[in-house]
């Protein structure tokens, strides 16, 4: 792959990144969809008990349907995957770590932004699944890159074997 080419998909994987980081902000935090408003919520809300929560929509999955426990499990994983794919994509950080540290990080604002703003929970469950999610896209990102390169790599070898 050229470095012009190379350098377009990078600037690519930015705009997409800037573009989820807007989205993610609005979703999480000011998207009515989810019932986040401040009505009601005069005093803070929070649970620092890991599984607590997982837990609890895993055992009344009847009650609460499956759409909602889909949505609080995996929808946390699920909204944090494109950050996972596309910093590694956009950044000069393309370590695991990095992006473990900055996919825990957003999810901590987050989280932190709901407990202060009173709209929505401070969850560590949240921090988990979406930590979760930062990393499987991370990983998806890494598959891509390395399917990437066996390409690149199977194409020059068969041009090299043509002359």
């Amino acid at each position: 792959m050229n470095s012009r080419r190379r350098k377009r998909i990078r600037i690519l994987g930015k705009v997409c990144f800037v573009l989820y980081i807007g989205f993610i902000i609005y979703f999480l935090i000011f998207s009515d969809w989810y019932g986040r408003t401040t009505e009601g919520m005069d005093e803070y809300h929070y649970n620092l008990v890991l599984f607590k929560e997982i837990k609890r929509f895993w055992e009344y999955r009847h009650q609460v349907g499956l759409f909602a426990m889909f949505t609080n499990l995996f929808g946390n994983v699920l909204i944090f995957l494109p950050f996972g794919f596309f910093m590694p994509m956009a950044s000069r950080y393309r370590s695991f770590f990095s992006t473990l540290f900055w996919s825990f990080g957003l999810s901590l604002g987050v989280e932190t932004f709901q407990l202060i703003s009173r709209v929505g929970c401070f969850d560590v469950d949240d921090l988990l699944l979406n930590t979760l999610g930062g990393v499987a896209g991370y990983i998806v990102f890494m598959m891509c890159t390395l399917l990437r390169r066996r390409y690149v790599n199977k194409r020059k070898k068969n041009k090299n074997r043509r002359y």
